[in-house]
């Protein structure tokens, strides 16, 4: 019997959520079709914008919380917080894709997630 790795291991280190071996990227976000080590499909695989969705609002509150507070201790020129939040920004917004995708994709595949689906009943 094959030990999986845990899904947060899994998808924190952007690796195969069966062998936690085989990566799981080809580029940036895109998926390779499958896993080199164990050879699993990755077509199951659909995050949607859920990664996104967090990322955007956890990035939100630290940013403006963080603008906010320079603004109010030290008051500096509109050129300044551009310089400031920009990097920051992109920051917390791109480094923490990877991951968060990944993990996502893990615990789908955890839990054998699948789209849903309205099961009919025939009408006698």
């Amino acid at each position: 019997m094959t030990v999986r790795p845990s899904p947060l291991v899994a998808g924190l280190t952007c690796r195969c959520p069966n062998c936690g071996g085989g990566k799981l990227y080809q580029g940036f976000l895109s998926l390779k079709p499958r896993c080199e080590r164990c050879g699993l499909d990755f077509n199951f695989a659909d995050s949607g914008d859920g990664p996104a969705v967090f990322i955007i609002l956890l990035a939100g509150f630290v940013v403006v919380f963080a603008a906010l507070v320079v603004e109010f201790v030290y008051q500096p020129p509109f050129w300044l917080h551009a310089a400031l939040w920009g990097p920051l920004i992109l920051a917390v917004t791109l480094l923490p894709l990877r991951p968060l995708k990944s993990l996502m994709i893990a615990l789908q595949f955890h839990h054998k997630a699948q789209e849903g689906r309205i099961e009919t009943r025939e009408r006698r």
